[in-house]
Formats: C-alpha cells, structure tokens, sequence
C-alpha cells in the first residue's frame, strides 16, 4: 500500500481543529471550527474522492478518539466517509489506550517502534494507508520519507495560531502536483493532491545577470 497523508489547512498551514470549537483545543487552541464558515457550495466535494481511495487508515490516538466520537454516530449508509471509517481496517499510534479502550470496529493499536510497523504496512497490498489529520504522526512519518502523497483542501483563511502542517525543521522533500482545482462557490478552497519527487536534499539556485541577461544557475 502507498501512504497518504489528506488534510485540511489554511493559507498560513494550521491544520488545528478545523471542524470545531472542541475538536482539538490542546495548547491553548481557541480558534477551532475555522473552515465551518467557508464549508458550502461544494468546497468539501474532493472529501469523498479521497476516502474511494483508502483500503485502510493510520490516526494518531486523538484524531482517532475525535473521529470516533463523530463517525461512530452516523449510520446513514450512503455516507462514504462514514462507511468507510466504521467498518474498514484502522491503525491507531499510542502507547496509552489499550485495545478495549480503542474499540471501533476493525481497530488496531500500534504500540512501540511505529515508523517499522508503518514501514511492515506497507509492504502489504492494496491501495492506500491514509493518514487523516493526525499532526505530529502526519509529520514523523513524513520525516521518515514514508509519505508517497500528500492530498491538501487549502482555505483562503489565515488562522494565525495553531499546529501546522510541515512546521519548522520537517525534513526537506519535494512534492509535484499531481491534480489542482479551485472549488466553485464563495469561498474560493483549493484542491491540491502531491505526489512525492524526492526526499533529502531539495537542491538550490540562483538568479544572476550575465552580459546583461538573468540567468538561472
């Protein structure tokens, strides 16, 4: 399986607590709920693309609880997303809940030296392993050069504080753009899926003027 990270983040990077007040207020955080407002005409439309894509998915422990907390409630059986968390295979990273406290259908507790099991898990076949937010998992495992896609809903809000996607010191990587779209409606969101090109060194250069001409070197 690839691994796949898909998101949701403002101009500025925050990928904090997007859908709620009480989503994610850790650090501090009070200004969860940022993308309701800008949430209609369409702007959530690629949502159900990217879980058609997923065989299985890995959440750090509070992403998982969150998640479990909303999900586990809808029942309605044309929810893509909602069918797809409740019943298919999910790995969730802790070393605090045991397996009773982590039931939600088919859940696993990945305990212990986790980019090795991320690394085992993708040796199987199938489709993807998709990370739904989950920030700091999101970034080990992107430091560890296990990311093959990146899959980003950009909204033109700047939340100002916040955890944010690739904050300083994530290890340099370059993406290429696979597929863009500006969604319709107001709020103008931007879809955005990477495909990795190359982990370590991203390379540099330089503008210069040569004979009166610029040039890249």
């Amino acid at each position: 399986m690839e691994l796949s990270i898909n998101t949701f983040v403002s101009i500025d990077g925050v990928m904090q607590g997007p859908g709620g007040a009480e989503e994610d207020p850790s650090n501090g955080f009070t200004r969860g709920g940022w993308l309701v407002p800008h949430s209609a005409d369409g702007q959530l439309d690629p949502v159900d693309g990217w879980f058609r894509q997923a065989d299985a998915f890995l959440l750090g422990r509070r992403t998982f609880e969150m998640m479990r907390g909303y999900w586990s409630q809808v029942t309605d059986p044309e929810n893509l997303v909602a069918t797809a968390l409740n019943t298919w295979p999910k790995y969730v990273v802790s070393n605090t809940l045991s397996d009773a406290d982590a039931a939600w259908g088919d859940t696993t507790v990945l305990r212990g030296d986790i980019v090795g099991q991320v690394r085992q898990l993708k040796q199987r076949s199938g489709r993807e392993l998709q990370v739904h937010g989950s920030w700091q998992l999101a970034r080990a495992l992107h430091d560890a050069g296990l990311v093959d896609t990146v899959r980003l809903l950009q909204f033109p809000v700047v939340v100002g504080d916040g955890k944010r996607l690739f904050a300083d010191g994530a290890a340099p990587a370059t993406y290429r753009v696979t597929e863009s779209e500006v969604l319709g409606g107001g709020a103008g969101a931007v879809s955005l899926t990477l495909r990795q090109a190359g982990f370590g060194a991203t390379g540099t250069g330089e503008f210069a003027v040569r004979d009166g001409r610029e040039t890249v070197a």
